[in-house]
């Protein structure tokens, strides 16, 4: 299928690059948690179709929404080439998209495929995966950027924003290729983020081009300082982290590497890990959570994590579990001990590397939303629901996309609105013709 070549050829085009291996296990395992799919009762309308122009194509992110209800969001590619930051909004009964900045590649930054976010000072803030110069290959390492409306009066809806590069990653120990993961920021303000390459570069690392680091940018002399706060060494500790971080309630980071942990899982990468960063004296200190044997737990977490009100972590991965199609887990803590229980939630029946990429999201009630790059009833991708049930978890397949007008490949998270309608993003499908597979598509899930 078209979305599932597109899946792989876009999300492996930094682990390519790397010479590593493809995720491809062919295993089937036994599921230990029966759990029920539901009939689909909801609606889904597409807001916007990308025509692969000056809107872009190939929308890799999920939105983040503002408080008056706009969205905001990249596309991988276009505009100028390398990709758009847009916003969408609602005007009576339909949306209105604004493109509000475009990479021009070279030193500005190229291929933006994480969401942007809201800093304290109300500004975007987002990362580029490429660009940022002519290192890494000639590609460029990757960026940090801001975006800020201009001073002036805008005075056209198509009126855009100004970009400031915050940082540029060099490739070498400060990291390089940011690539899934949003950024966060600290009550200071201080602005943190992984990339999944650069950093410690020997041993297997070399394989990679570095293993990756967990980077932090601190406002300095009207620019921006970047701190490594943990390079990995591709062991015990894991490989490549693609997705962001979270922190908790006393300022500790937690996040995951699709490889390294147990390097005789998936020999000799590693099936990845869960790793928790705890500030200590001047530095940070690395604990691994959970490391992942390829089994009914999974393999390769490539969306970050989330926690429930309880303190609880969720997360998935990309491929193992049952059918090779991915896992949601669930990691306890043990309060005041240290020590964190692994709870196998779910296991996703479809190909290898056709699970969830973008973090799930929690509701209040303690379900969890999220979409898979390729699996579903028509390959396509899906969005779903996890309910708590009976001290298990019910599955709901929300939507089951066709690669059609409806959009095909939902690598990103989904967004609440106040009602309770979901948000986000396919990488294909949709009304163009412009691009191979489709341009991609922003949609509305109703119940």
């Amino acid at each position: 299928m078209q979305g599932k070549r597109q899946f792989c050829n876009s999300l492996t085009r930094t682990i390519s690059r790397a010479a590593t291996a493809a995720l491809a296990i062919a295993t089937v395992f036994a599921l230990t948690v029966v759990l029920t799919q539901s009939a689909q009762a909801q609606t889904l309308k597409v807001l916007h179709n990308f025509t692969g122009g000056g809107d872009g194509f190939y929308p890799w992110a999920g939105l983040t929404m503002d408080q008056a209800g706009n969205f905001y969001g990249t596309t991988s590619a276009g505009g100028r080439g390398d990709g758009v930051v847009f916003r969408l909004s609602q005007r009576g009964s339909g949306w209105v998209f604004n493109p509000l900045y475009t990479f021009a590649g070279g030193n500005d930054g190229a291929n933006p495929f994480a969401r942007v976010v809201f800093g304290p000072d109300g500004s975007l803030y987002g990362t580029t995966s490429y660009g940022g110069g002519d290192g890494c290959g000639g590609s460029g390492c990757g960026t940090v950027f801001q975006l800020k409306p201009y001073p002036t009066a805008c005075k056209t809806a198509l009126y855009g924003w100004q970009e400031t590069v915050l940082y540029r990653f060099t490739g070498g120990s400060d990291g390089a290729t940011p690539e899934l993961g949003d950024l966060i920021f600290d009550q200071a303000g201080n602005i943190y983020g992984t990339t999944a390459l650069g950093g410690y570069q020997g041993g297997s690392c070399s394989n990679y081009g570095g293993c990756g680091v967990v980077f932090e940018l601190t406002p300095s002399n009207g620019g921006w300082t970047e701190k490594v706060l943990y390079s990995f060494t591709g062991g015990s500790d894991g490989a490549i982290p693609l997705a962001g971080l979270i922190f908790d309630n006393v300022g500790n980071l937690y996040g995951t590497t699709i490889y390294g942990g147990n390097l005789d899982c998936f020999a000799p990468y590693g099936c990845g890990t869960v790793f928790q960063l705890t500030p200590s004296g001047s530095g940070w200190t690395a604990n691994v959570l959970y490391t992942f044997q390829g089994g009914n737990d999974g393999q390769s977490p490539y969306a970050g994590l989330v926690f429930n009100q309880a303190g609880d972590l969720y997360g998935t991965t990309v491929t193992g579990g049952q059918g090779g199609g991915g896992t949601a887990f669930e990691l306890t803590s043990s309060k005041g001990m240290g020590l964190w229980t692994f709870t196998l939630i779910y296991g996703l029946s479809a190909g290898d590397g056709d699970g969830p990429v973008g973090t799930l999201v929690v509701d209040a009630p303690g379900n969890l939303y999220g979409t898979t790059a390729a699996d579903g009833l028509f390959q396509w991708g899906s969005v779903f629901k996890l309910a708590p049930s009976n001290g298990g978890w019910t599955y709901t397949s929300l939507h089951d996309f066709t690669g059609g007008s409806d959009g095909g490949g939902p690598f990103g998270n989904v967004t609440f609105d106040a009602n309770g309608n979901l948000y986000g993003t396919a990488e294909n499908g949709g009304s163009s013709q412009n691009c191979s597979g489709g341009c991609g598509v922003v949609w509305e899930i109703t119940p």
